[in-house]
């Protein structure tokens, strides 16, 4: 078996790297420009005081700082509300009531019956038109009062 020559010149390739390094810089400026964290407006303030207010009547012991929950809520949800009650989030959520093990060790647990309150609460502010759904789903979840204050 034979490696076959080079047939490109070395100016060729140079260009070849060029154009494909101008595009990758163009994409990530693009990239930085067009990228939104989290809408940080009125309607995001609003919602972040809201959900704080939530927190600290169901009794939370640490609730987030207004500024952490507008970069990461934004104003519509963020990631929290990209269709909660879909089967993968449903499944992400049901991996994280686990007992930590992995493998053939990872065991479900009876979780604490505050442990989805917090969701709730995000999706009650920001996507009420999914809580109905997503209540049914933590309303099955067999729950009790496990964790200690």
């Amino acid at each position: 078996m034979s490696t076959p020559g080079e047939t490109e010149t070395r100016r060729e390739r140079f260009l070849i790297y060029v154009v494909v390094g101008a595009t990758v810089v163009a994409l990530m400026v693009l990239g930085l420009i067009f990228w939104n964290a989290g809408s940080s407006n009125r309607e995001a303030q609003d919602k972040a005081d809201q959900l704080i207010a939530a927190l600290d009547k169901a009794g939370a012991h640490n609730t987030p700082d207004k500024d952490q929950v507008v970069r990461v809520l934004g104003d519509d949800g963020g990631a929290t509300c990209v269709d909660p009650n879909a089967s993968l989030n449903k499944a992400i959520l049901l991996s994280l009531l686990a007992n930590g093990a992995g493998g053939p060790g990872a065991r479900p647990v009876i979780a604490d019956s505050r442990v989805v309150k917090g969701q709730a609460l995000i999706i009650g502010i920001y996507c009420p038109d999914q809580l109905t759904d997503f209540t049914k789903f933590v309303g099955d979840l067999k729950t009790a009062d496990v964790a200690s204050d």
